[in-house]
């Protein structure tokens, strides 16, 4: 009822009405006004806030291939000459008696000891990544 009052009230021309922006070019009457932008936050059924919308596109920055049976070996090998591993277990299938190997030595090594393959454990076993070091020429001989 008030709102049919207020809109009786502003039809008479009481009090001047704002005026409004034009519209955006390419902008159907449908798409004016609540337009939603894909990373705006949304409210879900029970009112709590919902993080922003995001597309999980797969790139090879966040996929972790698995390693092959020669890494496996490779591996395996390092777990066994470090003591943790028979060297006849190194066979390049990756079992429950390899993860319990990893598990022992992460711990000892005072790493996460949750028997999966990381890079701090693979540092640690010496196969992280390779650099080479860069050749120092010897000094120079000083005459005394």
């Amino acid at each position: 009822m008030v709102a049919m009052v207020l809109l009786a009230w502003n039809a008479d021309g009481a009090t001047p009405t704002k005026k409004r922006a034009p519209a955006k070019k390419g902008a159907t009457s449908a798409s004016k006004g609540k337009k939603k932008s894909s990373t705006a936050r949304s409210t879900s059924k029970n009112g709590k806030k919902k993080g922003p919308a995001r597309k999980s596109a797969t790139t090879w920055r966040n996929r972790q291939l698995a390693p092959s049976a020669d890494r496996y070996r490779e591996i395996q090998q390092a777990l066994a000459t470090k003591g943790y591993l028979k060297p006849e277990d190194a066979t390049g299938s990756w079992n429950t008696t390899s993860t319990e190997a990893l598990k022992k030595f992460q711990s000892e090594q005072n790493l996460d000891a949750s028997g999966k393959i990381n890079s701090l454990s693979l540092i640690a076993l010496g196969l992280g990544p390779k650099r080479e070091s860069p050749t120092i020429p010897p000094p120079p001989p000083q005459n005394h």
